[in-house]
C-alpha cells in the first residue's frame, strides 16, 4: 500500500498502541488465527534471547509457549509516517525485564505488526 497523504491520527496511535497491549496477553499468544492477522507475511523478530525468527516461526513458537503473564510497562508510541507507527515498552516477565520495540504497518485489511525487537535490562 502506498503511503497516505495524511499524517497517522491519534485514533490510529490508539489502535496501535491496543494492538501490541493485545499482542501480549496470553490469550491472544494462544490464538494462531489472530496471530496470523496481526503479524504480517514479512514479520520478523530478533528476541531479547537473540533469536531471530519469522512469522511462521514464531508462530511455531507460540503454539508450544506455556501461558505466560507479560506486563506491559511504559508504553508509548509515534507515527513515523501515516502508515507506519513505532511502539517503545518495557516487558516484565517472571522477574526478566526487556525494552521492547515494534514497527507496524498500516495496510487495506488494518494494522499489522512487521518488525519487534526485544532487548535484556539488567
Amino acid at each position: 500500500m502506498s503511503p497516505n497523504d495524511e499524517p497517522c491520527s491519534g485514533t490510529d496511535l490508539s489502535t496501535v498502541l491496543e494492538l501490541e497491549r493485545e499482542l501480549q496477553t496470553a490469550h491472544c499468544r494462544c490464538d494462531t488465527k489472530r496471530l496470523t492477522d496481526l503479524l504480517a507475511e514479512d514479520f520478523t523478530e530478533v528476541g531479547a534471547s537473540g533469536a531471530v525468527w519469522d512469522k511462521a516461526s514464531i508462530l511455531d513458537l507460540l503454539g508450544t509457549e506455556d501461558s505466560v503473564e507479560i506486563e506491559v510497562l511504559e508504553l508509548s508510541g509515534r507515527a513515523i509516517s501515516a502508515d507506519f507507527v513505532l511502539v517503545h515498552w518495557i516487558s516484565q516477565t517472571s522477574g526478566k525485564r526487556a525494552r521492547r520495540t515494534s514497527l507496524w504497518r498500516r495496510t487495506t485489511s488494518g494494522w499489522e505488526l512487521i518488525h519487534h525487537q526485544g532487548t535484556p535490562l539488567n
